[in-house]
Order: C-alpha cells, then sequence, then structure tokens
C-alpha cells in the first residue's frame, strides 16, 4: 500500500446528494481516508496501518450544522483536520464551492482557501500562544491574508472582539489572564477574522464548564446566523449535537454508519450504533422509559478492524452475515436517512423524543 495523494483519483463513491442541486452544498467530500502507518523493524518501515478515516463521504450544505458525532478515537477530528489539510489525505476528494465555481481542496489550494475554511480547537488552553497579546492573535490572521494597514487590523479586531462579548480593553492582555470561555471566545473571534464561509468546530465546548457551554453554544448559533456560516460541529456530547445541528452523521472506527436530518435520527435510529449512544443520554422525565444499552467488550483497533459490519462484535443484534459482509451506506426509501446496517428495515430501534432529549 502507498500514500496517494488527494490530486489523484478519488474511489467511486455512494451517491448521497446527486439529487440536490449543487448551488446548495458548500462542502463535498468523497471516498476520504486517512491511514497513519505503523513503523517496525530497524529500518522502521511501515509494517501495518491504523485506518483513522475509512472512505467516508459527506456534504454540507450553505447555511446549515452538520453535526459529527461517535467514541473517541472514531476519526471524527482527523476528518476535520483533513478537510482543512492539517493532515494530508491518504485517498479521497474534497470540493468547495466557492462563489458558485467547484473547487478540489488540495496541497496546491489550499492557501488560496484558507479565508474561505477556519476551525475553532477544543483546547482554549492550547491552541493561543502564551506569548501573544489577543490584538496579535486574533490580528494575525488578517495579516498574514495582507491586510497590513495597522489602523484597520485594530479596528477589525475590536469588532470582532465586540461580535464575541469581549471587548477593546482586552486586546492588550495575554492569554493566561482570561478565563476557559473567554480563551474560547478569543478562537472563535480568531475563526471569524477573515469572514469565512466554513467553521470547523472541533468538540469547542468539550473543556468548559456546563454553565459556560451554553453560552458559548448561543453564541455559535447566533454568529451563525449573524455572518451566514456553516459549521461542521464535531462532538461526542450527543445532547449538544441535538442542540445545535440541521443534521447529523454518526462515525463508528473509521467510517460513517448512519446519517439524517436530527429529529429523525433522533427519534427513529436505525442503526444499532446509535441506538446505544442514545441509551446514555440522561433524559430529564421521569416518565420517559428507556432500555441502558452496554456495549460489550472494547472498541476495535483500527489497525486491525473486524471483517464485514466493524460493528458487528459488539451488537446485540448481529447474525452470520454481519461477520463477513460489509453494510453498504445506503437509503432505500430515499428519505435522505443513510443507515449501514444489513438489517435496518426489520429493527425497531428506540431513539429520544425532541422535546424530550434536550
Amino acid at each position: 500500500m502507498h500514500e496517494i495523494s488527494s490530486d489523484e483519483q478519488a474511489l467511486d463513491i455512494i451517491p448521497c446528494h446527486d439529487v440536490l442541486p449543487d448551488n446548495d452544498i458548500l462542502l463535498d467530500v468523497q471516498g476520504l481516508k486517512k491511514y497513519f502507518p505503523i513503523l517496525g523493524g530497524v529500518f522502521r518501515k511501515p509494517v501495518g496501518w491504523i485506518k483513522a478515516v475509512d472512505n467516508v463521504s459527506f456534504f454540507i450544505r450553505k447555511g446549515e450544522t452538520l453535526g459529527l458525532v461517535g467514541e473517541s478515537g472514531c476519526g471524527k477530528t482527523t476528518t476535520g483536520k483533513c478537510v482543512l489539510h492539517l493532515e494530508d489525505p491518504t485517498e479521497g476528494k474534497i470540493m468547495f464551492n466557492l462563489n458558485g465555481t467547484w473547487t478540489p481542496v488540495t496541497k496546491r489550494s489550499i492557501s488560496g482557501l484558507r479565508r474561505e475554511m477556519q476551525v475553532i480547537f477544543q483546547d482554549p488552553y492550547s491552541s493561543l500562544s502564551p506569548r501573544m497579546k489577543v490584538a496579535d492573535i486574533i490580528g494575525e490572521p488578517l495579516e498574514a491574508q495582507g491586510l497590513r494597514n495597522r489602523r484597520e487590523r485594530y479596528e477589525r479586531v475590536e469588532a470582532l472582539l465586540a461580535a464575541v462579548g469581549l471587548g477593546h480593553h482586552h486586546m492588550g492582555r495575554y492569554p493566561h489572564e482570561f478565563s476557559g470561555g473567554q480563551r474560547q471566545r478569543i478562537g472563535i473571534a480568531r475563526a471569524l477574522a477573515l469572514n469565512p464561509s466554513l467553521v470547523i468546530c472541533d468538540e469547542p465546548v468539550s473543556a468548559l464548564d456546563v454553565s459556560i457551554q451554553a453560552q458559548v453554544l448561543n453564541l455559535l448559533e447566533d454568529l451563525q446566523e449573524k455572518f451566514g456560516l456553516t459549521y461542521l460541529f464535531i462532538a461526542h456530547d450527543l445532547s449538544v449535537v441535538q442542540h445545535v445541528s440541521d443534521r447529523v452523521d454518526v462515525m463508528y472506527l473509521g467510517r460513517i454508519v448512519e446519517m439524517a436530518d436530527v429529529k429523525a435520527l433522533f427519534e427513529e435510529p436505525k442503526h444499532p450504533y446509535t441506538e446505544a449512544l442514545f441509551s446514555a443520554i440522561p433524559v430529564p422525565d421521569p416518565d420517559f422509559q428507556y432500555e441502558q444499552i452496554v456495549l460489550e467488550g472494547d472498541v476495535p483497533s483500527p489497525a486491525n478492524p473486524p471483517e464485514g459490519c466493524h460493528f458487528n462484535p459488539r451488537c446485540r443484534y448481529k447474525q452470520d452475515i454481519c461477520e463477513y459482509e460489509e453494510p453498504p451506506l445506503e437509503s432505500p426509501d430515499g428519505s435522505g436517512h443513510f443507515v449501514a446496517c444489513h438489517f435496518k428495515d426489520e429493527l425497531k430501534l428506540a431513539g429520544i423524543p425532541m422535546e424530550n432529549g434536550r
């Protein structure tokens, strides 16, 4: 096996969005793979591969929030990094709708797309340079993209701080002088400095206190409405994803196993893994009864995933076919609810009513 650049031909993909006009879609990811080599021997040659992202395809419409959820280690963050080319994809094609023109996101083109694609990192304590003042942290992208006028940068930084709930008196301070919530607001302001179209939110509230999480989530929603942003929201907290997302993709062991509108996914899940995730959400309603599903065994290694359905060693509904045949990700009824399960039509799985799940 060899490394294949994203400039090379991508694999065939599941046509999840052929019915939609191109102009409605901002980002189109097709057959994305990211394999990390396992090095061994005296000469440190590859002896295996960790399949962090394994043939993932999805799209994001303009102005919507796509939630990407799953257990830790399932490949969510790596997917986001590949979209931004912070990690070079092993295989696949990433297309960005730039003013009505489809532009491939590659090593060569990414520098010209930096204005349009930005990221909010998970940890507000390590994502900000401790040696830079706030004005320099937020102003650095502006300077890097050609805004040399110091006065114009100052005014832009001041406006960005006001948009995230901070003041001009914060501009001369260092990150260690702020709380975690304030630091994340600074990170959000930095991400918005260049007026991007797409913002990848990599678990932006998981490192914050619960009370601060709500404030930051509300801020992100307000900014989305104000600036017309599109979000790829990566998280493992389904309650958060339910609150902010229009559609949700569920990942397991490097693959997407289910994708649907948020209401359809939460109320009528069709994949056993999604049902197990929902059973772990505490519902604040004493009259709502649900079964706690405990997944047996450990998550398989992405270096040696199971044959057939990757979820079959932990699935309580598995049959013989699950152990040797990989189920395709498909939507037989054409509803846009895609599932990778051999028994998606037979299983009646428990979800969470939207009015009770929040």
